[in-house]
């Protein structure tokens, strides 16, 4: 099968109405021998990019025809080394597992964990600036920094979007751990390129979130999502959750008070990872 990317214009999608249309596509995709194998989101300029698998530009086509009704504007044939030299490996979704004897039907994983969303400043601003080519060198330096924390600390890349990472962990000290390696990271990358730098917001949260495909939906990602979205560049914000369980690690917290995020009908109580500090008690 051939392997091709589209092009969605968005303005005014949300995150959650991407994720939905994805998961829709998963449903239809196998009627057309079609696979959809990731995509990537970017809400601030309102484009999202699909990768597929599909023996031809119309099986791809129909898939988002009948899921959701959302057609690309434009949709290419691209080879997976140009994908990956760009945007990293992409993993095939692993094959779901076989029904029981009984006919019933494999289970959705909710099994805890810790999701981290990063973001980077101002990337169209750069794009305009420095120009695709320029803006893409800066995007590898942004990834090769974020993954290099996510192996460290046990982090898993859910998915790329364009210009931030969303990562689950096992582990909320990991998680936590990764977030502040990679807010030093940055820090020293920007004082090596101070014409170029790269500031990131991170959130983090965590939960029970339902995974299908690898992907994982469900309100302890969106909280992650609209967390990093309110936290300043250079900047690493969590939920209380992630604050409890955290409790005699001694990172230093420091309590932002509660705030009121979109699609939330409580407030939300934050809090700042300080990671230019020591830890405390050190």
């Amino acid at each position: 099968m051939a392997l091709y990317m589209d092009l969605h214009k968005v303005e005014g999608t949300s995150a959650e109405d991407v994720a939905e249309a994805h998961m829709k596509d998963e449903e239809v995709q196998e009627k057309y021998g079609v696979k959809y194998l990731t995509y990537w989101f970017n809400e601030a300029v309102g484009k999202l990019f699909c990768l597929v698998e599909a023996p031809s530009v119309n099986a791809a086509v129909r898939v988002h025809r009948e899921a959701h009704g959302l057609i690309a504007d434009e949709i290419i044939e691209v080879e997976a080394r140009a994908v990956e030299g760009f945007l990293g490996k992409v993993e095939d979704a692993p094959a779901a597992t076989e029904p029981s004897a009984a006919g019933s039907q494999p289970t959705e994983d909710t099994a805890f964990r810790t999701i981290m969303f990063t973001d980077m400043e101002g990337s169209t601003a750069t794009t305009q600036r420095l120009g695709d080519a320029g803006a893409m060198e800066l995007l590898r330096a942004h990834d090769v920094i974020i993954r290099d924390a996510l192996k460290v600390y046990g982090g898993r890349e859910v998915k790329h979007m364009g210009d931030g990472i969303m990562a689950c962990f096992a582990s909320v000290s990991g998680a936590v751990e990764s977030a502040i390696a990679t807010q030093r990271a940055f820090a020293v990358y920007n004082e090596e390129n101070a014409d170029v730098p790269i500031r990131v917001r991170i959130g983090l949260s965590a939960g029970e979130p339902v995974q299908q495909h690898r992907d994982l939906f469900g309100a302890a990602v969106q909280l992650a999502a609209r967390i990093c979205r309110h936290a300043e560049p250079g900047q690493i914000l969590v939920s209380n959750v992630i604050r409890e369980l955290c409790l005699g690690k001694r990172f230093p917290f420091a309590d932002r008070g509660e705030t009121v995020l979109r699609g939330f009908e409580e407030p939300v109580q934050l809090h700042e990872v300080r990671w230019r500090e020591e830890r405390q008690g050190q």
